[in-house]
């Protein structure tokens, strides 16, 4: 493919240079033939013998030697024809220079001089005005494929990112797009063009120039802007029931020579989430990871690999990590060799957290400083038919990880626990809360720092709505909602793993870490913004439907108990939970009875023995997970 490319480069460069002799020999002939007021050249074959090889060999000199074959005519611009014309004026005076110095040229003869003036505008004129008429002819022809495009496009923002956009779109004769119109706030640049295309309004117009021009898709390209106006802009694009695209880190694409056009994707929900991003600051918090050995379990999870990429970033002195799941496991080892090679020390344990023989060979062979705790059963329906599994994992599991920490003198152990571990109704919630218990009880009796993290939902994890809402829309609906008002806390996955390590870098021992979540989402107002985002009206074009609430589940999540207070940290996204006190004897025997009930697979024993340890576990039932379902309900 590559040497085919090539020939036709060659050729076309040959085809170009044919095309130029034939130009400046035509300019040189009528030259003649305008001085004579004729066309016959009868009389001046002196001038033709000599001055033809000259006039051919010192214009092929020049523009080879100003490279004018070397550019790419069809994206050429006003610089682009100067040159050209400057590479045909010099090829003129080597001309008549030589024809000077072989005797054939007067430059005081009135016949010499005009022919000499004739010659070098005609010949200039005709290189220029040979490539302007091949450039408007590619030009013509992108604009007629562009009309055969699919999409009408209305971009945001009038700036540098538009401009690129219009640039990239105008060389590209097969995009799909048809740039329309622009919208921008700034009032100077109202009613003015961008490489053709209109400012036609302000983002305040944006619902009226969609149906007023038929605009079939909105690309975000605003790269400097607060999150408040980005929201409002997103919020209002949403409301047009028009494709919304837009395109990330944009003055980062621009900089590093990136084709714009190649980045351009779907708005996605985390752009709708109207608070800043969350970034780990490495510096201040990420000393305790810097040259440490580093075990992340459920290390092939979302939050696990994430814990896995930020970690590996820092320079550990080793990570593991650790699953029992080896298809996940594979994914991200492969991730992290594609992208550090050997320069990271790394290696993944397939392995359970039940299993303490093997827990101990690792920490016994590995020295490990600091453990992340992600592994653990996170589904809530299947928890609900299976309790006797999520406490043998959650419980136990943490249990023996953490006995096998303080055993080996691990520096820090951070648990990572979930909002539902909070007045829970759930099986995985109440073993999630036992599992902070296990934390704080491990906290007073050991050496190791021992601390958990609670935080929401994250977008786009295992088991997260917005991947199942995605393909709902995909294959045409009904997108499915439990419930009208049911809500949550959201954050992405990067923002709630960068949470979780600061954590550990201000851990002291026994805290409970809450993590700021911003407002929280109805689920049912999450939905319609991503059907309206990808260009359906909900209700109309992709049905909505509640099913009820699934067993254990709550309309709302609570991040604090009741009898908890909450402190502050030097971290305005971090709070400390106030430690709720427990009898740590109580705990223990209700543990021994909670391990023998699960590995008898006695149901209700386990949730009975679930409801001693945790007072403020409410169990929901199916009976009044029920709701009536509610059809076409609109906000």
């Amino acid at each position: 493919m590559f040497k085919l490319m090539h020939r036709l480069m060659i050729h076309r460069r040959i085809i170009l240079f044919l095309c130029d002799m034939v130009l400046w020999n035509l300019s040189y002939y009528l030259s003649f033939s305008i001085h004579r007021n004729q066309l016959s050249l009868q009389g001046a074959e002196p001038f033709l013998t000599v001055g033809l090889p000259v006039l051919n060999l010192s214009f092929a000199v020049v523009f080879l030697l100003f490279h004018l074959y070397d550019k790419m005519w069809r994206y050429a611009d006003t610089e682009d024809f100067f040159y050209a014309a400057i590479a045909s004026l010099s090829a003129n005076v080597v001309f008549m220079t030589v024809m000077m110095l072989v005797g054939h040229w007067n430059p005081s003869a009135a016949l010499h001089s005009k022919i000499i003036i004739l010659n070098a505008l005609m010949s200039t004129l005709f290189v220029v005005l040979f490539r302007i008429i091949y450039r408007l002819n590619k030009i013509l022809e992108r604009r007629n494929l562009a009309r055969k495009a699919k999409k009408r496009l209305m971009i945001v923002g009038a700036g540098e990112g538009a401009l690129s956009v219009l640039s990239e779109l105008s060389k590209t004769p097969g995009n799909e797009y048809i740039p329309v119109c622009i919208v921008d706030d700034d009032k100077e640049k109202l009613h003015r063009r961008i490489a053709g295309v209109r400012v036609a309004g302000t983002t305040y117009e944006i619902e009226e120039l969609c149906e007023a021009l038929d605009i079939e898709v909105i690309l975000f390209t605003i790269s400097q802007i607060s999150i408040t106006d980005k929201k409002r802009i997103l919020d209002t694009c949403a409301n047009t029931h028009v494709e919304v695209k837009i395109i990330p880190n944009i003055y980062n694409l621009m900089t590093s020579g990136v084709p714009i056009t190649s980045s351009i994707r779907q708005v996605e929900v985390e752009d709708l989430l109207g608070r800043e991003p969350v970034v780990f600051d490495t510096e201040k918090y990420g000393s305790y990871l810097v040259g440490q050995t580093v075990l992340v379990t459920g290390g092939g999870g979302s939050i696990g690999s994430e814990l896995c990429r930020q970690i590996a970033a820092l320079k550990p002195k080793h990570l593991i990590i650790l699953d029992i799941y080896e298809n996940n496991a594979y994914e991200i080892q492969q991730e992290l060799i594609r992208k550090y090679g050997n320069d990271l020390s790394f290696e993944v344990q397939i392995a359970s957290v039940r299993d303490k023989k093997k827990l101990e060979h690792i920490f016994r062979t590995c020295s490990i400083d600091v453990v992340f705790h992600a592994a653990a059963h996170k589904h809530v329906p299947l928890m609900e038919t299976n309790p006797e599994e999520a406490v043998k994992n959650n419980v136990f599991g943490t249990l023996k990880l953490a006995e096998v920490a303080d055993q080996f003198h691990v520096k820090n152990f951070v648990q990572i626990s979930t909002d539902k571990a909070v007045n829970p109704t759930n099986v995985m919630g109440a073993t999630k809360r036992i599992c902070e218990m296990l934390i704080q009880m491990m906290g007073k009796k050991s050496k190791t720092n021992f601390v958990a993290v609670r935080f929401g939902n994250v977008l786009g994890s295992n088991g997260s709505v917005i991947p199942l809402f995605k393909e709902q829309i995909r294959t045409g609906g009904p997108v499915t909602v439990t419930h009208p008002d049911i809500i949550r806390y959201f954050m992405t996955i990067p923002e709630a793993v960068s949470l979780v390590l600061t954590a550990g870098g201000i851990a002291k021992g026994g805290e409970i870490f809450i993590l700021d979540m911003g407002e929280p989402v109805k689920i049912r107002i999450l939905a319609e913004n991503l059907i309206r985002l990808s260009g359906f009206k909900p209700h109309e074009d992709i049905k909505i439907e509640y099913t009820g609430l699934r067993p254990g589940e709550k309309l709302y999540e609570e991040l604090l108990l009741n009898e908890e207070g909450i402190t502050k940290t030097d971290n305005k996204k971090i709070y400390i939970g106030r430690p709720i006190e427990f009898d740590n004897e109580e705990l223990l025997r209700h543990l021994k009875n909670l391990y023998y009930a699960a590995h008898k697979n006695d149901k209700n024993q386990v949730e009975h023995i679930i409801e001693a340890i945790v007072p403020t576990f409410r169990h929901a039932t199916n009976e009044n997970a029920e709701v009536p379902l509610v059809e076409d309900e609109q906000e």
